[in-house]
């Protein structure tokens, strides 16, 4: 790919890690040169524009489908074909761009790999840099990898190996690190644009093509950003148009308004949209945090996805997509194995049976899981719908009516606030805070792999229940004093699991300073990663 000369050098404010000079090289700079002085701006309004509508949110506590699209809706279009290898998407794993994930996803037997830059990942410098890295040495050929007990993991056959699709950071997140006129780069575009510039043509002589996830998208006009980008990137790199494909994550409220105006913004290069539970519950706080009694949801594990919000949430999307041509996605499945008790795995295994029974039988076209060990249960629940099908986007579900208050139908309820699940989302959100600050992006968690977006949940919940005075099953209110409470027990707790060495090796301190501070300041931050952002190494 030929490129022309940055008019300004992009600054690179890193110290260098191990191959930076690989991926940052002049021509990759003047790309990425190029797509933040063309679409930042425009990212700026987008992002303002959030603030607004989260404001209107706060006035009404409504939302409602866009009577100014409804032409879009209510039109006769489809989303362009799928390509050859994202047409059978009935198991996908997900996780983080280390080497030794990348050479297990890869392997795992999941027709599709969801390589995370984003809520898997913590951006240090080394992450971003690394996972560009191992993608390309993987389509090389040339990845392996030895861990601290020698043991050696290497690629399987290229005909064997899931189709890695790659999920790039949120359009809020900036990359301190790069620099153009002063100002950072969007960690979206360093992630897209490193990716695609370094791989589209590898990937297209390889038969594949470049694949996405896009997170954490509020609105059809952030999708129709993408989608310029999408277009430019390919213009500038003599790559055809709509050799792109991405696959857009309903994890926010106010997206899941917008499904059919998302889809047809990107539709030559749309291929589904999937339906991103925890990210879509901590949306759902965080829109509706003053809202009231009325918003307030439970503990988080109480809260499955045959609770009545949640299933019009997910039929609704199952519908639209297969209305436009375009794949359904279902959810996670989170729980890790173990092999060291097999009664409680059995009961995790029935209850990850029965959540993939009930995707196939909805419509979706395939799911998500966590680990290696869950590829085959999530395709035996597939396989038993769609046999030799690649998908099921015949069933049109005309079935189903989903009106906009059905979409936040919260208080239809039964569960309530605990103060075990308080004290859960403390642990949770504390243990993964520590792991992040740490660079680990994934991280087990009494039991299921966890990613940002369960600390999102935890603080957020905390913050809504100390500020809507919630009364738990104990009797007791939820006030600052009790969190703190909770949280200084939990810290001591773990200083004598731990043990004085390995607990001043980690980073505990900060991550329960810091948990304490975006859930119980009184103005809401956003994004707990933005705060964070500046504690990582």
């Amino acid at each position: 790919m030929s490129a022309p000369a940055p008019s300004q050098p992009v600054l690179v404010d890193a110290a260098p890690v191990d191959r930076q000079g690989e991926v940052l090289t002049d021509a990759a700079l003047a790309f990425l040169a190029e797509l933040h002085r063309r679409f930042t701006p425009r990212r700026d309004e987008l992002l303002a524009a959030r603030a607004e509508r989260r404001a209107d949110i706060a006035r009404t506590s409504a939302l409602d489908f866009r009577p100014e699209t409804a032409h879009i809706r209510e039109g006769d279009w489809q989303v362009a074909p799928a390509p050859a290898a994202l047409n059978d998407r009935r198991v996908e794993i997900t996780g983080p761009t280390d080497r030794k994930m990348t050479i297990n996803a890869l392997n795992s037997g999941a027709r599709i790999w969801l390589a995370d830059f984003e809520d898997a990942s913590a951006p240090t410098w080394e992450n971003v840099i690394g996972g560009q890295l191992n993608l390309t040495d993987a389509y090389e050929r040339r990845l392996d990898f030895t861990d601290e007990r020698g043991r050696a993991y290497a690629l399987r056959p290229a005909e064997e190996l899931a189709t890695a699709v790659i999920r790039p950071r949120g359009w809020h997140l900036d990359e301190r690190h790069l620099q153009v006129d002063g100002s950072p780069v969007p960690g979206a575009l360093v992630d897209f644009g490193l990716y695609f510039f370094r791989n589209a043509q590898r990937l297209l002589d390889q038969g594949k093509g470049p694949y996405f996830y896009l997170p954490k998208t509020e609105s059809y006009l952030e999708a129709r950003l993408w989608n310029d980008v999408f277009s430019y990137a390919q213009e500038y790199c003599g790559i055809p148009h709509g050799t792109i494909r991405a696959t857009v994550l309903i994890e926010t409220i106010t997206a899941a308004y917008e499904m059919e105006e998302i889809l047809y913004e990107l539709r030559d290069h749309a291929s589904g949209l999937n339906a991103g539970r925890w990210d879509y519950l901590f949306s759902i706080i965080k829109n509706f945090r003053d809202g009231g009694a009325k918003f307030v949801l439970p503990d988080r594990n109480a809260i499955t996805m045959t609770a009545p919000f949640m299933r019009a949430y997910t039929e609704l999307l199952v519908r639209t997509c297969h209305k436009r041509g375009a794949h359904a996605i279902g959810g996670m499945a989170a729980f890790i194995p173990n092999r060291r008790d097999p009664e409680a795995n059995e009961v995790a295994m029935t209850k990850v049976r029965a959540d993939k029974d009930r995707e196939a039988a909805d419509g979706f076209d395939g799911s998500w899981v966590a680990h290696p060990d869950l590829v085959p249960v999530a395709q035996a629940s597939f396989d038993a719908v769609l046999g030799d099908r690649p998908n099921q986007k015949e069933r049109l579900r005309e079935d189903v009516r989903v009106g906009a208050a059905d979409l936040i139908a919260v208080d239809t309820l039964e569960a309530k606030p605990t103060h075990a699940g308080l004290r859960n989302a403390v642990q949770v959100g504390t243990r993964y805070i520590e792991a992040w600050l740490r660079g680990m992006g994934a991280v087990a968690i009494f039991g299921l792999m966890e990613d940002a977006a369960t600390a999102e949940i935890s603080r957020s919940q905390i913050w809504q229940w100390v500020n809507a005075g919630v009364v738990l099953d104990t009797g007791e209110t939820v006030t600052p004093d009790l969190v703190r409470e909770l949280a200084a027990e939990d810290l001591a707790a773990l200083r004598t699991e731990l043990g004085e060495d390995a607990y001043a090796s980690g980073r505990w301190q900060q991550a329960h300073d810091l948990l304490l501070q975006v859930s119980l300041d009184d103005r809401y931050v956003d994004f707990l990663t933005l705060p964070a952002y500046s504690l990582l190494p």
